[in-house]
């Protein structure tokens, strides 16, 4: 069918149009590709020059600043220091990474057993992964290594950051330590950060480094770097620094810390001070120490093997790993089972004629001629073991077992330390798990004054003093505030399911160890009313003296070798009216708690009180002239706190 002529003018019309709109698409493709190809050819060709010589641009992480921690009053206890250090990468050093550490070592020390150690190490990583070569270099020794640069294939001089602690062993076992990421450590995280596999990066090996690992690590940053075709770094092209970790600041006093680790002396023993009120660990010390910046540059064979052979235990933080037969310190918590039941009162009486017997066994309590009639009160005050064997039969163990659990002892309590230990808070159950037997009576006697398979730690010995003294169902804290946040809650620990005139029988009875005529620990009593003090001691028995050794005269325990003698606890709190600070004190076979246990206790809890060195008024006059003798042999140091690391009291 013929189109009319005006059919075919629209047609023609709407082929035009057509064309237009092709034409102009066609031209805009055109010109965005021409503006784009100017761009790539003008604006950014050296940059397309350098991508196209074939990966000679380079990202390379750059390592956080570790977060620094202080002590409550801002005194740091952990931070960072000026590292220099070389590195090699075996993909940039041409093939010839034996040649390039012989030149090294001729600039600086490098013995052959370290670089027999670095090739191996070069055998098993990733080929662009850089090795650390050496760190903590001298300025001259760095400079040195940057004017012989362009003869040295694959090295690289990096300035960094190392981990440092100032205050050295007074918080090393609270702190733990750093170090160089292990192959084992990357094996043990599901997803390991990129920076974990930098050279000598520091990872968080114990302690609170370990446990708030990822709140003080911070995120890596980054630098673009130029390289030419032998690996060398010409330029820098930018860089993206990266974020320091957190500050964290701890609820532990330096300055009593100090005190603390030197009052223990050359002893093997711990020390826990504690608040009532907020459960902030203002001490928790373990003697003896070992300093920290020793693991973080690398701590020698030998010196190691002196750690882990001396027979004191450096290495161990006694305060949470440790785990003791608390002895009769332990006794208030059979007092307490024993009045909570209602099967006894404060007055009820047992008579003491320096044993009892049971199962056919004769248990002797520790004064052999006896304490004759004793109370409640009496039974603390004099620490008779005869009414306490008395008392767990009427009771039974499971009765007692509750409360040691209800008073903290047999809970593991959540710290960021390495290895708290749960301790034993044996019952009938628990031995029929653990060994597939019965329950014994004389296991009920064992027990009931801190023996036996009661074990507690030093941190469980001052929780269970905090709670007596406050009444309530107080929990260790060790961290303050982070980045300034307080992690103190305010509201205040719920009460205990425990009678007021129950817990003011136990009080009274520990008040009376310390302040009557016939205490136990009346030589470490405190003097001021202010302070008054009160408080338990406690022997533990490692073991019994043989007939043998009896048979040879060995009939006391300061007769026996160091590590057979019985270990000295004491526990305390003041002031006795108005609780503030609770104290734990526990020394390794240190023979008895009067002697050895109270006296320590009662010194670290007048700085405490006194926020310093006490007046020498506070202790009978019999003994100022050996605490002043003592203090004035002590490195005591007045730090300058960091304003900013404060948070509210």
């Amino acid at each position: 069918m013929r189109k009319s002529p005006r059919e075919i003018i629209e047609s023609s019309r709407q082929i035009g149009r057509r064309g237009l709109m092709l034409g102009a698409m066609q031209l805009g493709v055109a010109g965005a590709l021409g503006w784009k190809m100017r761009s790539m050819q003008l604006d950014h060709a050296d940059e397309y020059r350098l991508l196209s010589d074939g990966n000679s641009i380079k990202i390379r992480l750059l390592p956080p600043a570790r977060g620094l921690i202080h002590d409550r009053n801002g005194v740091l206890v952990a931070g960072n220091e000026q590292n220099y250090r070389v590195t090699l990468t075996r993909e940039d050093a041409g093939g010839d990474v034996e040649g390039v550490l012989r030149a090294l070592s001729r600039l600086i020390p490098l013995p052959d057993d370290r670089i027999a150690a670095l090739l191996e190490e070069f055998s098993k990583r990733s080929a662009i992964t850089p090795i650390s070569i050496a760190d903590r270099l001298t300025w001259d020794q760095f400079s040195t290594i940057a004017v012989n640069g362009p003869a040295l294939r694959g090295v690289t001089l990096e300035s960094g950051l190392s981990r440092s602690y100032p205050r050295k062993g007074d918080l090393a076992h609270v702190m733990g330590y750093v170090g160089p990421v292990s192959d084992y450590d990357l094996s043990r995280i599901e997803e390991p950060d990129p920076v974990l596999r930098l050279p000598e990066f520091q990872l968080g090996k114990v302690g609170i480094e370990s446990k708030l690992e990822d709140v003080l690590r911070g995120s890596a940053g980054a630098r673009r770097v130029e390289v030419n075709s032998a690996g060398r770094e010409m330029r820098e092209l930018g860089r993206q620094e990266g974020i320091q970790g957190s500050t964290v600041q701890l609820t532990i006093d330096a300055r009593l810390q100090n005190y603390a680790e030197q009052r223990l002396g050359d002893e093997s023993a711990a020390a826990v001070v504690m608040d009532v009120r907020t459960g902030e660990l203002i001490s928790i010390t373990s003697a003896p120490t070992f300093d920290p910046n020793a693991f973080v540059r690398g701590i020698s064979s030998a010196d190691y093997r002196f750690l882990m052979e001396h027979d004191h235990r450096p290495l161990a933080d006694k305060t949470v790993q440790g785990v003791y037969p608390p002895g009769s310190t332990f006794k208030m918590v059979t007092l307490l089972a024993g009045l909570e039941s209602g099967i006894i009162n404060a007055g009820w009486r047992s008579y003491c004629p320096g044993y009892t017997t049971a199962g056919g066994r004769r248990f002797h309590c520790w004064s052999r001629g006896g304490h004759g009639s004793v109370d409640a009160i009496k039974s603390l005050e004099e620490s008779c073991d005869v009414y306490y064997y008395d008392l767990s039969q009427r009771i039974g163990i499971d009765r007692i077992a509750a409360m040691a659990r209800k008073l903290g002892i047999g809970v593991r309590h959540d710290l960021p330390m390495s290895a708290v230990a749960e301790g034993i808070a044996p019952d009938r159950a628990w031995k029929r798990a653990r060994y597939d037997q019965e329950w014994q009576v004389g296991d009920s006697l064992n027990a009931s004054i801190g023996q036996g398979y009661v074990l507690a730690s030093p941190l469980q010995l001052a929780v269970m003093t905090a709670r007596i003294a406050s009444g309530r169902a107080v929990e260790p804290r060790l961290i303050r505030a982070i980045n300034g946040v307080s992690q103190i809650p305010d509201t205040p620990f719920p009460e205990l399911d425990i009678s007021a005139a129950n817990l003011r029988v136990a009080r009274r009875g520990m008040d009376a160890v310390m302040n009557s005529a016939r205490g136990t620990a009346k030589r470490s009593r405190i003097l001021p009313d202010e302070w008054r003090m009160a408080g338990k001691t406690g022997t533990s028995q490692v073991r019994n003296i043989t007939a043998a050794e009896r048979a040879r005269g060995v009939i006391r325990n300061d007769q026996l070798p160091w590590n057979r003698r019985d270990h000295a606890l004491f526990v305390c709190y003041a002031p006795y009216d108005n609780p503030r600070y609770a104290v734990s004190v526990v020394v390794e076979h240190g023979g008895g708690g009067s002697t050895a246990a109270a006296p320590i206790g009662r010194d670290i809890l007048l700085f405490a009180l006194a926020g310093g060195l006490p007046p020498l008024s506070a202790v009978p006059s019999d003994q100022q002239v050996p605490m002043r003798d003592r203090n004035e042999a002590m490195e005591l140091f007045e730090p300058e706190p960091a304003p900013a690391a404060r948070t509210r009291a």
